[in-house]
Formats: C-alpha cells, structure tokens, sequence
C-alpha cells in the first residue's frame, strides 16, 4: 500500500527518514529513481540514512511499476520517493490507480525553473505535467515536514 509518493531531489534525508516515516506509520521506504538503481555508491548512502527499522527498496522506474502493479508490494505500508517531477510522472501513468497524490517536498533551482515556494522549482513543463495530474483528480501539494501547513500546487 502506498501511502505517499514524495518528489525530493535529496532523497533520502532527515525530512524522510525521519520525519514522514514516522508521520505516516510506514514501515518500507522506496526509492524509484533509474540512476540511484545503477549506482551503487548512491545506494551505499542511502543506505546510512533510512531509519534502522525500516525497509528500504531502491529500484529503477520501469521495475518499480512491474512491482507495485504485481501486488508484491500490497504487504507493505510505503513512502515512495522520487528525485523529479517526471519519475513521478512515468511511476503515476505506470501503475494500476495506486497513486492519488504527490507530494512536491524538494526540487532544486536549475536554468528555466520558477520558484513555487522556498524548496519548490519548476520548470514550466513540469509545472504542465502537474497541472495536467490535477486535472485527472490527483492531489497535488507541497509541503515539506507533516508539521507544515500543506500548500495546494497552482500552476
């Protein structure tokens, strides 16, 4: 069961690690990024920042989909992380009506990126593909701790 789906260019961090996982009773934590799932001193560092009772599970984004849409991860109550808004994106279009919302948590400021809050930048396509999400009913958001007031994306 998957309980959120966070876009965080930092991962796993403190905010995650400890913060939402325990917020959110969860017990796997799961990193859907391609490059993270080939690289394996990435891995190693995540590894040292996931909280010590908690699963972890880093895949790419095609792999990830055939395992949430299998139902291999029914068992497991989930915080999915993401690096960026089109990993979000691709896991959302993947996988079989398990995802009702996004979580916007941490996206660096790159060329052409608007500020949408103090840890929000998007580029404006990103911004689209959102937008384009809430159309269909899903929840956008930013918020980055769950002690944070929760702020609705707008385009």
């Amino acid at each position: 069961m998957i309980k959120l789906v966070r876009v965080d260019h930092r991962l796993v961090h403190g905010q995650v690690a400890v913060s939402w996982f325990n917020s959110l009773d969860v017990n796997t934590i799961f990193v859907v990024n391609d490059d993270v799932a080939k690289d394996d001193f990435r891995k190693s560092a995540i590894r040292l920042a996931k909280p010590e009772n908690a699963k972890l599970v880093m895949k790419s984004v095609a792999d990830s989909i055939k395992a949430i849409n299998s139902g291999v991860t029914d068992k497991y109550k989930m915080l999915v992380v993401v690096e960026s808004v089109a990993d979000a994106v691709k896991l959302l279009k993947g996988t079989t009506d398990e995802i009702k919302g996004i979580n916007l948590g941490g996206t660096k400021p790159r060329e052409g990126t608007k500020n949408y809050s103090k840890t929000i930048n998007l580029t404006a396509a990103e911004a689209n593909q959102l937008a384009e999400l809430q159309e269909t009913g899903v929840d956008v958001w930013i918020q980055q701790v769950p002690s944070e007031e929760r702020q609705e994306f707008h385009k």
